[in-house]
């Protein structure tokens, strides 16, 4: 039976990462686990070298969209008081395998990051690695995140470019050399088949949005990866791509306070 909270794209979404989940798993898991858990991208660019995140020791911590929740358990070993929140239930049976091995427990919550149902003003951070700002409506995620920040919180996040995604139609299976897809129109709402549903918006987009919803911007980092980058996400011939135009960046967005 279908969820009558979750939009029809987090329905269709939550299938096919609850399919796609022990395949994503054994094919990244390992990239994931070498880095540590704290690495952003597909490239795995150290959060110590980027230092997105900072101090968290002490801090109330949610990971939208922590899939099997990598990031989470490295950080609570860094003393954040982390909640791991996931659209996808087998998402979190992986978390909670990993969980139990590393040794440490939070609260994992098997929910839409469109429409949390927790408190206001729960946490000092949000973030994620991709995660729920891929997959879900940015329109229903960024006020969710702004709603579930204290002011002055943090909310960070990795996700495609929009040169990336005009650059690589569903049809090809790596990014082009010319931009293909309409920049105002097809790239808000992408459907690969049989793939989960990706979202992104322009640049002035996701300004608009982040100062409607009470946010203001400290950085916008584009990651551009080492020349001997390897990755289970990409091939040698994307990070050659990424080495020349901006494939993955990183949001940075403070609350305001009152």
């Amino acid at each position: 039976m279908a969820d009558e909270r979750l939009t029809p794209h987090a329905e269709l979404n939550r299938r096919l990462w609850d399919e796609l989940s022990d395949n994503y798993q054994e094919r990244h898991a390992g990239q994931l686990e070498k880095s540590g858990g704290t690495a952003w991208g597909v490239w795995q660019i150290p959060e110590s070298e980027l230092q997105v995140l900072g101090e968290v020791s002490g801090l109330d911590v949610l990971e939208f969209g922590c899939g099997a929740a990598q990031w989470a358990i490295a950080l609570a070993g860094r003393g954040a008081r982390m909640t791991g929140l996931d659209n996808s239930s087998r998402q979190l049976e992986h978390a909670r395998e990993l969980m139990a091995a590393a040794g440490v427990d939070f609260p994992l919550l098997h929910g839409s990051a469109e429409a949390t149902g927790l408190a206001d003003q729960s946490f000092d951070i949000v973030f994620c690695d991709y995660g729920a700002m891929t997959f879900a409506d940015p329109r229903l995620t960024v006020p969710e995140a702004a709603r579930l920040l204290r002011p002055g919180g943090l909310f960070a996040f990795s996700a495609n470019t929009p040169v990336i995604d005009m650059a690589w139609p569903g049809e090809l299976e790596h990014p082009g050399e010319k931009l293909v897809l309409n920049y105002w129109e097809e790239i808000q709402r992408i459907e690969p088949p049989g793939e989960p549903v990706g979202f992104n918006l322009t640049y002035g987009e996701w300004i608009h949005l982040f100062r409607e919803a009470g946010f203001e911007i400290e950085d916008l980092i584009e990651l551009r990866p080492p020349a001997d980058a390897v990755s289970s996400y990409r091939s040698e011939a994307d990070r050659e791509w990424a080495r020349r135009w901006p494939m993955e960046h990183i949001w940075r967005v403070r609350r305001r306070s009152p």
